[in-house]
């Protein structure tokens, strides 16, 4: 069994870089594997607060850390050209010496596409351009001449260099829909993503992504005791219970709910914390959650 990996949840909202840069320094001191971002051109039901750009904040984390891997979920991969996103995260990951994560989605908010002024074809088409987007980045990273006729994208003699640091960049897709997600998760992704909304049914869509790794996402709330248990229970319901698969306790109980999720073959936890991400929870959760999602599963675990 690989070794569980944890990674933080910074949705750049209500949040300045300091405070991500703070947050994510402590992350990679306590052993996080990874900082993780939101694409949007401003947050969708609160659009006249600030938001930082996703590219900018993942390149700006990944400068000021040396080892703690940056990514996003996801990019929407209508917004960039297939070729430039190429260019960007061959640059990002050359530059971090191989630390990015590209996760991808095909654009969860459409109305966003079409207030901006891009177009929406609907959502077959988007997840026909994102399969062909994914084809094109692979290509384009091998550094050599790439010609490419496809449905939605043209290319011509396109070349893409630097290369990544490791010749490729591991791809994420997130989502649970059945019809187009998944099938494109296990044709293409290194990593599936599974949001909180369907954790609860990891273990069922889990062969559907194939070969992928699977990393799961989570709101937790972790209660550095027994006392504080109620307290923090509801201010993570309060903050994400909209979202689903809201993860509340202890150290020992939110390691035992995660531990299911382990023993369905999930790798990574991607957490956003109840407060945020203070430097005492991003500590608790890599000194007492994350060991013990590496203890062999116990019956109880097992379902026996």
């Amino acid at each position: 069994m690989t070794q569980a990996l944890a990674g933080l949840y910074l949705p750049q909202i209500r949040m300045d870089f300091a405070a991500i840069e703070r947050r994510a320094r402590v992350a990679e001191e306590a052993g996080f594997h990874s900082a993780w971002f939101i694409d949007h051109l401003a947050p969708p039901a609160a659009r006249e607060l600030d938001l930082l750009d996703a590219w900018t904040v993942a390149t700006a984390v990944a400068m000021r850390t040396e080892r703690l891997h940056v990514g996003h979920l996801v990019l929407c991969a209508e917004l960039r050209h297939p070729a430039v996103l190429a260019k960007m995260a061959a640059s990002l990951d050359a530059v971090s010496g191989g630390r990015l994560e590209l996760g991808l989605g095909w654009g969860s908010v459409a109305k966003e596409l079409t207030d901006y002024g891009f177009t929406d074809p609907g959502p077959a088409e988007r997840a026909g351009r994102l399969a062909e987007t994914i084809d094109i980045l692979r290509l384009l990273w091998t550094g050599e001449p790439v010609d490419f006729d496809g449905a939605h994208w043209t290319l011509r003699d396109a070349v893409c260099r630097p290369r990544p640091a490791a010749g490729r960049v591991p791809i994420h897709i997130g989502g649970a829909g059945r019809r187009l997600t998944l099938p494109l998760a296990a044709e293409r992704a290194d990593w599936w993503n599974c949001p909180s909304s369907a954790a609860d049914r990891l273990a069922e869509l889990r062969p559907s992504v194939g070969s992928a790794r699977v990393s799961v996402q989570h709101p937790i709330g972790l209660a550095a005791s027994s006392a504080a248990r109620d307290e923090v229970a509801e201010t993570a319901r309060r903050r994400f219970g909209a979202w689903g698969g809201v993860v509340t306790g202890t150290p020992d109980e939110v390691a035992a709910a995660l531990a299911r999720e382990r023993d369905a073959g999930a790798e990574l936890f991607v957490c956003q914390f109840h407060d945020f991400g203070t430097p005492e929870t991003i500590r608790l959760f890599a000194e007492e959650v994350l060991p013990a999602l590496d203890r062999p599963a116990t019956p109880e675990r097992r379902g026996t």
